[in-house]
């Protein structure tokens, strides 16, 4: 194997991490942090989310359908994310993106 094949490799097993800053009864607040090549398989997509991102950079979100969707963020940029599909997030972009999350329960 090629170096940059392991590194292909690395990038494609990375996963976003998530800081969880409060749990209440009705609202959950944290932090997700990602790598390039870092994966979310876990996206609340059920309920109501407000993003606001703290790095910004572009994820693209991937549906259990195959259908593939890229959404930029702006550091300091704001989003309300309604509940829909799930989906796979994934930072495409060569920088880390830091998303802060306040999700309604």
């Amino acid at each position: 194997m090629t170096n940059s094949s392991v590194a292909q490799e690395k990038a494609a097993k990375a996963t976003a991490t998530q800081k969880v800053l409060l749990d209440g009864d009705k609202v959950r607040v944290y932090e997700v942090t990602y790598k390039p090549g870092a994966e979310n398989t876990s996206v609340p997509s059920s309920s109501s989310r407000v993003v606001r991102a703290l790095k910004g950079g572009t994820i693209q979100r991937i549906y259990s359908d195959g259908k593939k969707e890229n959404v930029t963020y702006k550091a300091g940029q704001v989003r309300l994310n309604e509940p829909g599909p799930g989906y796979t997030a994934k930072n495409i972009g060569k920088t880390q993106i830091v998303l802060y999350v306040v999700q309604v329960k």
